[in-house]
């Protein structure tokens, strides 16, 4: 019987710790582990390990957590660690999943069987850093992961396998990320099980073409006079972060649901007030509103909101 791959596995969130835990269910040897540094969160703003690095010190791996990989570049005592970290673990392949580093071409040429990476996109469509909420906000009917062989570009390397999954007219990107993390995870363990000789690297088609960009917290300011069916993709792409954003009366207010309806009027303004929402006219149709957020407050169904907040007819909220 041949004994299992060894992989280094580099990642930093959930979605990736997700994989990586698939991976030591398998009975895959992972001698090593690269994520991202530890960052200030929390209102303490204590330096916080990622979700890799605290399922990797669970199971007692080497952790790594260079600032950068470039042997030339701002923190080369840091990639040459890593190097040698690296070359150490004598791994067969490397599994990369939202790591967050650029990899340079030594490390993509470093294992025997390469890097592969688990994408939650059907690339080429979404390439990038936030494929996953780009999808919802585009109204994509479907997304779904590909396990990439990685080269030096962008999400741009040969696929290897690609699996489908619905994007349902409720999900936010909080439900459709769990479950495309668990698919991912389930993939990698099915391509590195099966032999190395038997994959079939497809290059991406040429067309279809798009780039995820980062989410911005900027992005959250919801301009009313967008038709209420992308703001209201919007809302549930942006859903846990960075929400949706309105004033009202000079008062922050965070959206996080809504349902698309009809009504007619100035974009902004309050049309119907009732315990199924607040109706606000859009530059198509209208919202309604049925998860609303105070600041410093929790995020509650609109009728909670409103015994704590009134919002009358004919009130306006603007950017």
């Amino acid at each position: 019987m041949t004994a299992p791959l060894r992989v280094i596995f580099a990642g930093t969130p959930e979605f990736a710790a997700t994989a990586l835990k698939a991976l030591l269910d398998a009975g895959f040897s992972v001698p090593l582990v690269l994520t991202q540094p530890d960052r200030p969160a929390g209102r303490g703003m204590k330096l916080q390990a990622s979700a890799v690095k605290e399922l990797a010190l669970q199971h007692g791996i080497a952790v790594a957590q260079p600032r950068s990989l470039r042997l030339d570049g701002k923190f080369p005592e840091d990639a040459a660690a890593a190097r040698q970290a690296l070359l150490d673990a004598q791994a067969d392949v490397m599994v990369v999943a939202a790591y967050g580093l650029i990899l340079p071409q030594w490390v993509l040429d470093l294992p025997p069987l390469g890097c592969l990476n688990i994408h939650a996109s059907l690339l080429p469509r979404w390439r990038g850093a936030a494929p996953i909420h780009r999808a919802i906000e585009a109204g994509d009917a479907e997304t779904g992961i590909t396990i990439m062989q990685m080269d030096a570009g962008l999400d741009t390397g040969a696929m290897l396998m690609m699996a489908r999954e619905p994007i349902e007219p409720s999900d936010n990107t909080s439900a459709l990320h769990d479950r495309l993390a668990a698919l991912g995870g389930q993939m990698i363990v099915a391509a590195l099980k099966a032999p190395a000789a038997s994959w079939v690297a497809t290059p991406q088609p040429s067309e279809g073409v798009n780039y995820a960009h980062k989410i911005e917290k900027a992005e959250a300011q919801i301009d009313w006079a967008q038709p209420a069916g992308q703001i209201e993709r919007r809302l549930r792409a942006f859903d846990p972060f960075p929400g949706g954003l309105t004033q009202l009366d000079g008062e922050a207010i965070k959206c996080w649901r809504g349902e698309v309806c009809a009504g007619v009027g100035e974009p902004g303004l309050v049309l119907r007030v009732d315990e199924q929402g607040v109706v606000v006219a859009c530059g198509e149709q209208a919202l309604r509103l049925t998860e609303l957020q105070r600041a410093g407050a929790k995020r509650l169904p609109a009728q909670a909101f409103l015994q704590a907040r009134a919002i009358p007819v004919g009130a306006r909220f603007s950017a």
